[in-house]
C-alpha cells in the first residue's frame, strides 16, 4: 500500500445556507482542491455524501458536483452511512488512494436541512434508525442518546454538571471557529436553566440542525512531491459496525461499533491512545462524547464526564477535545460532520486554527459515529 496524505481541506461556516448543497458542495471541494496546491484535473476519483439530498429534490449528485468541477469524465461514488458518511467516505478514498486506484481523490460531505420545518427535519434524522422498531414506534434521536444517558447516570451517579460541562466546552471552542454554527459561549447557569428535550437531555445537551459542507483531498505521497501545506499522514482508516436496535443490545453503556472501529485503527497505526495529542469525537449529544472517550479507550468506563468537568478534556488540558466546538456547538450537517472533523485537525497541523490552538499537533484521531452506533469510522493522522 502506498502512504496516503490529507493534502488540503476546506469547510463554509456551519449554519443556514442559502445555496444548495450541491452550490456548497462544488465551491468547497475547489477550496479544499486548491489548497492542496492541485487543479480539478489532477482529481481521479470523487467520494460524495449527502445523506437528504432528496429533500431538495436532488440525488445522484456526485456527478453533478464534477461537472461544476469541471471534470465531469472522473468517476464519483455517492455514500450514504448516517452521520459518518463523510468519513466513510474519506475511508474509500484511502483505499483507492492507498490502493493505487487513483492518485489524488476528492471527499466532499454536504447537507442542507434549513429549509424544512423541525418536525420534517427530525423524521429525515429518524429514518436513520430502524424504522419498524425504533422510528415508526416514536424513538427520535434525543430519545435514543436520553436512554443512553439515563443508563450512563444511573450506573456511574453522574451529575447534571458533569454532562453541562463538556457543553460548556465545545461552546468556549466553538465561540473561537470561523467554521462554527454557535460562535457564543454557555455559562452553567444557562444550561442547567435549558428546557428538557429528552431527559435527561437539556435543550444545551443536544446538537442542532446544520446546514454545511465540507472537503478533503487525499492524495499518494508520490503523487505530491511539494506540498503545498503540511499534509497529515493517514496512519490508520478503520470501520465498524455493530447492532443497530437498543433493545437487542447486551448494554447501553458504549457504543460496541467505537470499541472495535478503534481496536483497528491504533492496530494499524502501531499506536496507542497514549500517543493522541489531540482528539475530534462524534458528540451529538453531550453523552456521546462522554462514551467516545471511553469506548476509544482514553479514559476507563464512567469516569470520562467527570474528567471532562475537571477540566482535562478543554483545549489546555491534558487531553484536548473537540477544539473545533464539536458537533455540539460547530453543528451537525449531517454528511459533512466526518469531512469537517478532518478540515479541523487539518487546520490545527497547519496552523490555521487561531484562537482555539492546542498545545501539540503531532498526532490526532477522528472519531465519527452514523446514527447510535450501526456504524463507525476511526481515523488516526499524524505529521509527516
Amino acid at each position: 500500500m502506498r502512504e496516503a496524505w490529507v493534502v488540503g481541506a476546506a469547510s463554509n461556516r456551519f449554519g443556514k445556507m442559502a445555496e444548495t448543497a450541491r452550490e456548497a458542495a462544488t465551491r468547497v471541494g475547489l477550496e479544499a482542491i486548491r489548497s492542496a496546491g492541485l487543479e480539478p484535473k489532477d482529481i481521479g476519483y470523487t467520494f460524495v455524501a449527502n445523506c437528504f439530498g432528496i429533500s431538495e429534490h436532488q440525488a445522484h449528485v456526485g456527478p453533478l458536483i464534477n461537472n461544476g468541477l469541471g471534470i465531469p469524465s472522473v468517476p464519483s461514488v455517492s455514500l450514504e452511512s448516517a452521520c459518518s458518511s463523510s468519513s466513510a467516505a474519506l475511508h474509500e478514498a484511502f483505499v483507492h488512494v492507498a490502493g493505487g486506484f487513483a492518485d489524488a481523490a476528492l471527499v466532499i460531505g454536504a447537507e442542507r436541512l434549513s429549509h424544512l420545518d423541525t418536525l420534517a427535519a427530525t423524521s429525515y434524522f429518524a429514518i436513520a434508525a430502524d424504522y419498524p422498531y425504533e422510528t415508526k414506534n416514536g424513538a427520535t434521536f434525543p430519545g435514543l442518546y436520553a436512554t443512553l444517558a439515563s443508563a450512563y447516570a444511573a450506573e456511574y451517579r453522574t451529575t447534571p454538571e458533569m454532562f453541562g460541562a463538556i457543553a460548556i466546552k465545545n461552546h468556549a471552542n466553538a465561540a473561537r471557529n470561523p467554521h462554527a454554527h454557535f460562535q457564543k459561549e454557555l455559562s452553567m447557569s444557562t444550561y442547567l436553566a435549558s428546557p428538557m428535550v429528552a431527559a435527561p437531555l437539556r435543550l444545551y445537551d443536544c446538537c442542532p440542525f446544520s446546514d454545511g459542507a465540507a472537503a478533503v483531498v487525499v492524495a499518494a505521497k508520490e503523487f505530491v512531491r511539494s506540498p503545498a501545506t503540511e499534509p497529515l499522514v493517514i496512519r490508520a482508516s478503520a470501520r465498524a459496525g455493530a447492532v443497530t436496535d437498543m433493545h437487542d443490545r447486551p448494554d447501553l453503556l458504549g457504543l460496541p461499533s467505537t470499541r472495535r472501529a478503534a481496536e483497528l485503527a491504533f492496530r494499524q497505526a502501531h499506536l496507542a491512545p497514549k500517543d493522541v495529542d489531540f482528539l475530534e469525537v462524534h458528540d451529538c449529544f453531550t453523552i456521546a462524547e462522554a462514551l467516545a472517550l471511553e469506548d476509544l479507550g482514553f479514559f476507563p468506563k464512567g469516569t470520562a464526564a467527570r474528567e471532562s468537568a475537571e477540566g482535562v478534556t478543554a483545549r489546555d488540558g491534558r487531553l484536548p477535545v473537540n477544539p473545533s466546538g464539536g458537533l455540539k456547538a460547530k453543528g451537525h450537517p449531517v454528511s459533512a460532520t466526518g469531512a469537517s472533523q478532518v478540515v479541523e485537525i487539518f487546520e490545527q497541523v497547519n496552523g490555521r486554527a487561531t484562537g482555539r490552538e492546542v498545545p501539540r499537533t503531532e498526532t490526532a484521531l477522528a472519531h465519527n459515529v452514523g446514527a447510535t452506533g450501526g456504524s463507525c469510522s476511526v481515523h488516526i493522522f499524524s505529521r509527516r
